[in-house]
């Protein structure tokens, strides 16, 4: 199964179409961290995080956790740990995952740069958004459709994004 990215506005996948938000500065074939670009190719999917406190466990065939308070994501190209989920530590820079706001009530993270390659960029993911503003580098969509896609994709899905 794949879900495909069309006209940077939307996400396909069967007969069902999103609405959605992409980077502040486009689609990019050879992201860079910190540019503010969606990597463009085609990726798998890793797990899916939820803030149980929040919202409910949502139905999906992929693994889940719950965010908890020390869970962060290393987007800190030095560290042996870059674009990886971490607890929260001094010794290397990261994006916390327990946020204030609403946008990783749930995130679904894009297998890109699995080999953690400095600098290529790190912590992309589908997350929510409420008012499709771009993003930094994510795919952003609203709540009732990330959970809708969620029903639809299984640990075989892959995105393509170009």
């Amino acid at each position: 199964m794949l879900i495909k990215l069309k006209n940077k506005e939307s996400l396909v996948i069967d007969d069902f179409k999103f609405n959605c938000s992409i980077g502040k500065a486009g689609l990019k074939k050879h992201k860079i961290e910190g540019d503010k670009s969606t990597p463009k190719g085609i990726f798998s999917f890793g797990n899916l995080y939820y803030r149980s406190d929040r919202v409910i466990k949502p139905k999906t065939k992929l693994k889940i956790i719950s965010i908890k308070k020390n869970m962060v994501w290393c987007n800190d190209p030095k560290s042996k740990y870059y674009n990886s989920q971490v607890k929260v530590s001094k010794k290397y820079k990261y994006e916390k995952l327990f946020r204030k706001d609403y946008k990783y009530n749930y995130i679904l993270v894009v297998n890109y740069n699995p080999k953690k390659i400095p600098y290529k960029g790190s912590a992309i993911f589908i997350h929510l958004t409420k008012n499709n503003k771009p993003t930094v580098g994510c795919i952003a969509l609203k709540e009732k459709d990330f959970l809708i896609l969620l029903r639809l994709i299984n640990k075989k899905t892959k995105i393509k994004i170009n």
